[in-house]
């Protein structure tokens, strides 16, 4: 058996007991501490920008395709299904999804409310299954099968408390345009994003309405929403789908589109980053420290070791090796601290969020592994490597002197 090892079994906390004992409990539980904190900051921040960034993508894509005008109108300008990006994008093997939509400016008058909103027509394709989180009552819209306008809208709980409305109510949409046009329609459903740049505006309804409000044809739209199959190629891929399109088209990426929200999560990124690197830090300065003391308290059993002919080397290794064991120790509990408590908040949703603050009523949670694995063996590295400061200092231990050391 490995001396050196042997010795640092023998004098871990489960063989002493005292001040030695109390030392390595606080060595671990640093270690632990500083894992498990690391892991739930990181599982928070993954599940915050993965809930922000669906409900935004659900709504408007990875990427939205709409004709190069320079009007600054609200109404868009239209574009058709025929265009060779439309009949051709099952090309490109990164595109998981396209789907037709076009806005157009109104108001919404309830009994007593009028409200200023922007229509956003969609079709069959629509990706309903991703909007379906956003959708709290009612159901998805019911596009006729004849190709005529379905008069049924969803609208976001926000409108709807402003305007006293619920599922099933009928309203009046008025149409900005010349002259001005309305329409009846039937409330059949309401989501909730908390994100106000759609919360406060935006009202889903069946694109042939639009199309025979604007007298455009059934192929003609106002842009295309692009989904990837993966969102971590959006900013890589925008040069290859921007030389795919129709010259008359242009790409608009959807994070420099809603630059505030996706900025405000970089940012968020960034905050995490200092952490880490305090956390770091802490963990190895503890451990450091904490080693100094156990070498300074077993002064006596080096020098004795000394005299019976132990090299440097090995006595060295003792303390490495009882390092490496409270490392070990607490990378185990804190593990289990971490993980534990993203799986009882995944599940429970135990910690409960402002929505109007955090654009979310609860704490998410999102699983990264990679990231998780990384950050285990960050500070295996790192703390089994300052070992090596305060365990140099045993060489220079005198065999008499140290003897004698109380």
């Amino acid at each position: 058996m490995n001396l050196s090892y042997f010795i640092a079994k023998r004098i871990s906390f489960k063989k002493t007991g005292g001040f030695t004992g109390t030392i390595h409990r606080i060595a671990v539980a640093s270690i632990a501490l500083g894992l498990s904190i690391m892991i739930i900051s990181f599982l928070i921040l993954g599940g915050f920008q993965e809930v922000i960034s669906n409900k935004v993508f659900s709504f408007t894509g990875h990427y939205q395709v709409n004709r190069f005008v320079m009007s600054q109108s609200l109404d868009d300008s239209p574009t058709s299904t025929e265009s060779n990006f439309y009949t051709n994008y099952t090309d490109l093997d990164k595109i998981r999804h396209v789907q037709v939509y076009a806005n157009k400016p109104g108001l919404i008058k309830g009994e007593e409310e009028v409200e200023g909103v922007m229509m956003k027509g969609v079709g069959p394709g629509f990706d309903s299954l991703s909007f379906k989180s956003s959708l709290i009552k009612g159901r998805f819209i019911q596009f006729n099968e004849d190709g005529s306008a379905a008069n049924e809208i969803i609208i976001s709980t926000k409108i709807a408390r402003k305007m006293l409305l619920d599922v099933g109510d009928r309203v009046t949409m008025y149409f900005v345009q010349d002259p001005p046009r309305f329409r009846r329609m039937e409330v059949v459903g309401l989501y909730e994003t908390f994100l106000e740049d759609f919360d406060d505006k935006i009202v889903l309804g069946d694109i042939q309405v639009i199309r025979v409000l604007n007298d455009w044809d059934k192929s003609q739209v106002g842009g295309f929403e692009v989904f990837l199959n993966d969102p971590q190629d959006i900013d890589s891929y925008e040069e290859s789908l921007y030389d795919f399109l129709d010259y008359d088209l242009r790409l608009v990426k959807v994070t420099d589109k809603f630059i505030q929200i996706f900025d405000w999560l970089e940012l968020l990124n960034n905050n995490v980053y200092v952490f880490l690197a305090l956390i770091l830090f802490v963990a190895a300065f503890n451990m450091v420290s904490i080693l100094f003391i156990l070498i300074m308290e077993r002064t006596p059993m080096i020098g004795l070791l000394k005299a019976m002919g132990a090299k440097n080397r090995q006595i060295r290794n003792i303390f490495i090796w009882n390092g490496v064991r409270i490392i070990g120790r607490g990378m185990v509990l804190g593990n289990i601290i971490g993980l534990g408590f993203g799986w009882i908040q995944e599940y429970t949703q135990l910690i409960k969020l402002n929505p109007e603050n955090y654009y979310m009523s609860f704490v998410p949670v999102f699983w990264n592994w990679p990231i998780i694995i990384g950050l285990n063996i960050l500070i295996l590295l790192i703390t089994t490597a300052v070992l090596f400061i305060p365990a140099m200092i045993t060489s220079n231990v005198n065999p008499i002197k140290s003897i004698k050391f109380d």
